[in-house]
């Protein structure tokens, strides 16, 4: 047994002073009340709970953890992560990503198969959630891809799965281009019980973007830098000028507007594309990175219409429902103009009016999670314009500063984002404060003021947009990770 005390309790329905009784790796008892000695809150525990709880023997067994004031709350649960295992181990490996969540206060992640080989097998995916389980860190549901090796037709490897060991797949770094396929994908995900979580982005659009990206990629390396350097010291006029012509600059920045603008209606139109066919299918959808005005607004709209067809019809239990996500780095960063314009992330980073249709959608409940995209690469791969920043590590403190600190959301809500209603998408009975539920715990100080230092990353992957920007609020530790 262990109990933890001179904590404040934080879930999404509670922030108190209080102590929480944990047994076999499950909340116990849930006390209210400024405990600041062992002493005190034995006495309120063994009142609370049951007398045969509290043995001699077991009393003298029991662990006293002193939060010493910090919040305690459940562990964030990550519903959209890149390990980058198997096979691609020169940008992250199991176990610095198991120690990056860790640092971050996941107790709980899902991880995305572009891996090499493509996770395409129920066997592969328990495989890599069972080498994770030991050791003993954080939980990891390994995603299945839609289509076999992400070769865009096959689903006959979809057959064998089962929610209970795979309860998300996904096509995620590239959409299903065909809509039959992923029409005939979400119906067997919709028998299966299933979640298809969607990288909503037309194919066809995505590669003409790709080829303006490219002229700019090449337009900088023809003065000898990299789109990294040029992130880096764009805000320096003065060391620009030396090292890129202006015209050099405005070039790549006209090309990689056009990409991303072709990128934007990539997303629209691929998003309103994927609900129709997940309302056709019957079948639950979350949509991964929303990033777009538009994109929030379909969410919002297929939303509204579930909840006005609910009870209209009682002889066919439907399954249709949509969830999507946001990530802190859309949250709280711009790609129009400074630095952004050069980091290089899928979805690219948008636009202020984007960005405040993102808060307000968490903010009136149509956007449901925040998830990081942790999406670590070696620093050659970022210098030559791969997409993607790693996130596990700043993910609390960036969203806390963000929504908490500058739009007045409560840290109720923050948890409420990244825990609770992750667990409920993913049917966990995790994300509460709650007797019966798992023990995956973190320790918080809201209040600290720390800046972002890519080189301290647990990551393999060093590459953030945040580099020396200060946050306010930092996990200080994360504890009974579920296992």
């Amino acid at each position: 047994m262990k109990i933890i005390y001179n904590a404040i309790l934080l879930d999404e329905s509670m922030r108190m002073r209080g102590a929480i009784v944990l047994e076999k790796k499950k909340i116990v008892r849930v006390l209210k009340g400024n405990f600041k000695t062992e002493s005190a809150v034995l006495e309120a525990a063994k009142a609370a709970c049951d007398k045969k709880v509290f043995s001699e023997r077991s009393i003298s067994q029991i662990k006293f953890i002193n939060a010493n004031g910090l919040t305690l709350a459940p562990a964030f649960i990550d519903m959209h992560a890149h390990f980058r295992y198997p096979g691609l181990t020169q940008k992250e490996d199991l176990q610095s990503a198991l120690n990056a969540a860790e640092a971050g206060g996941f107790g709980t992640l899902v991880l995305m198969p572009n891996t090499n080989p493509v996770v395409s097998s129920k066997e592969l995916a328990i495989k890599i959630d069972a080498e994770a389980a030991s050791q003993k860190k954080s939980q990891v549901f390994q995603t299945v891809s839609i289509t076999k090796d992400f070769d865009g037709a096959t689903l006959s490897h979809l057959d064998s799965l089962e929610r209970k060991s795979t309860p998300v797949i996904s096509e995620d770094g590239r959409d299903v281009e065909s809509a039959a396929v992923m029409l005939e994908a979400m119906r067997i995900a919709a028998k299966k019980g299933l979640i298809v979580a969607c990288h909503s982005e037309d194919c066809a659009l995505a590669i003409k973007a790709k080829f303006y990206r490219n002229k700019a990629l090449e337009i900088i390396a023809n003065h000898n830098m990299n789109i990294q350097d040029l992130s880096q010291i764009c805000d320096k006029k003065n060391q620009i000028s030396k090292k890129i012509p202006k015209l050099a600059i405005n070039e790549a920045k006209k090309n990689i507007f056009i990409a991303n603008s072709i990128l934007e209606l990539a997303e629209d139109i691929a998003t309103e594309r994927n609900i129709a066919i997940a309302k056709k299918a019957n079948c639950k959808i979350h949509i991964c990175h929303v990033s777009t005005k538009n994109s929030i607004e379909a969410v919002r709209r297929a939303k509204k219409n579930i909840a006005n067809l609910k009870g209209e019809t009682a002889s066919e239990k439907s399954q249709f429902q949509i969830t999507c996500e946001i990530t802190p780095h859309h949250l709280g960063l711009t790609g129009t103009s400074g630095k952004g314009i050069f980091e290089f992330v899928n979805p690219p980073l948008r636009s202020e009016e984007d960005r405040a249709a993102l808060i307000q959608a968490l903010r009136d409940g149509t956007a449901d999670v925040i998830a990081t995209d942790h999406a670590p690469h070696t620093t050659c791969d970022k210098a030559v314009g791969a997409p993607g920043f790693s996130g596990l590590e700043t993910a609390y403190a960036f969203c806390h500063t963000i929504l908490v600190e500058q739009e007045n959301f409560t840290e109720q809500k923050l948890s409420q984002l990244m825990s609770a209603n992750p667990a409920r998408i993913l049917g966990l009975k995790k994300g509460l404060l709650k007797e019966g539920y798992d023990a995956d715990l973190v320790l918080l100080d809201p209040q600290e003021k720390w800046k972002v230092r890519s080189q301290e990353f647990l990551s393999k992957g060093k590459a953030t947009p945040l580099e020396e920007k200060i946050l306010t609020g930092r996990v200080k530790r994360i504890l009974f990770c579920g296992k």
